[in-house]
């Protein structure tokens, strides 16, 4: 028998069987992952990562921050002084009685006044001469660079009331440097000059107190964000006829903006709260022509025992900061840094 003669009396071929989608047990069996699938997968991920980076950061400052904020809070709104301080007494509930009391009282506006006022002379230095000797750096030879940097980070490394004892002595009013350099100059008349009775010359001080130490901290951040502008482009810029002028503003001024403003930011968030700076040079009592907001709030809890309006007042500047930084988000998403 021929094998024509054995398929056909076996019959037709069986048609091929479909598969089944489900498993034998019934259930659905495993469908392939497709590139799109996969790609999605990976992007979902990569989108986590930078949060799941940054989580024990945040963690380990909710753990520091959050008691003492919500003590804050808790207290700005209750009524505690020295009894329920040492007695253990649940002080009595106020609502907004000490708010009221606060933004009631001229001498708080006088103060905050002042603390603007200080905050943005400081910062309008401490950004324009760290922008002139960072732009003068990228004109410097290597090793000339190199020692001005070892010098920005020893002054930037030093301790604050280190600094703080070198400026009195350099406004000291009978053996300061600074009182003798100038009576060379205007005459012996100027020797014996206390600063710091008129409370504009005080501030004086200590405003190059607070420029000297931010100033290395902008510096060296600037400088790095200027390395970072394309060569290329000012050399074109200046091949067109575009001058210093024009070449900083249309070339170097948009590469460094966003480091520009976040030190800023950063600069009017230490500035407002100077603190340690007017303390020690006052010799650790502030006369009050020199309160900042920082210091009327320490000696509205200490000094006059009233720690629910020294809570009050410190929670008025956390808020008013607050606005500083959701300015400093606008201009992030302003310029593409966060989208």
């Amino acid at each position: 028998m021929t094998a024509a003669d054995t398929q056909e009396a076996a019959g037709p071929p069986a048609p091929p069987v479909p598969r089944d989608p489900k498993g034998t047990d019934g259930r659905p069996g495993p469908e392939k992952e497709t590139a799109g699938d996969l790609g999605k997968r990976r992007r979902k991920k990569g989108e986590l990562l930078p949060f799941l980076l940054i989580l024990p950061a945040i963690l380990a400052i909710a753990a520091v921050y959050a008691f003492p904020l919500s003590k804050t809070v808790i207290m700005s709104f209750q009524d505690m002084g020295r009894r329920e301080l040492w007695t253990g007494e649940s002080p009595p509930w106020v609502g907004f009685e000490q708010f009221t009391n606060i933004l009631g009282d001229s001498e708080f506006w006088s103060v905050t006044g002042r603390t603007v006022l200080f905050m943005a002379v400081c910062v309008v230095l401490t950004m324009a001469i760290g922008l002139l000797v960072a732009m003068m750096m990228t004109r410097l030879s290597t090793w000339v660079r190199l020692t001005l940097t070892a010098a920005l980070i020893a002054a930037w490394s030093m301790p604050l009331m280190v600094a703080a004892s070198i400026f009195r002595w350099l406004s000291d009013s009978d053996y300061g440097l600074l009182n003798t350099l100038i009576a060379k100059v205007a005459g012996d008349d100027f020797l014996g000059h206390n600063w710091f009775l008129d409370p504009w010359q005080g501030f004086a001080i200590i405003t190059l107190l607070v420029v000297w130490g931010a100033i290395p901290f902008v510096v060296i951040t600037l400088y790095a964000a200027l390395t970072q502008v394309p060569r290329e482009l000012e050399e074109a810029a200046a091949l067109d006829g575009a001058n210093v002028r024009g070449i900083f503003r249309f070339v170097t001024w948009p590469v460094i903006r966003p480091v520009f403003v976040m030190v800023t930011t950063l600069s009017v968030i230490w500035d407002f709260n100077v603190f340690g700076q007017i303390w020690l040079l006052r010799g650790n009592k502030p006369e009050p022509e020199y309160e900042t907001l920082g210091l009327y709030s320490f000696s509205k809890a200490f000094e006059s025992t009233s720690f629910s309006q020294g809570t009050a007042i410190a929670l008025i500047t956390v808020l008013l900061l607050s606005g500083v930084a959701v300015y400093y988000l606008r201009q992030l998403m302003k310029t593409g840094e966060v989208e």
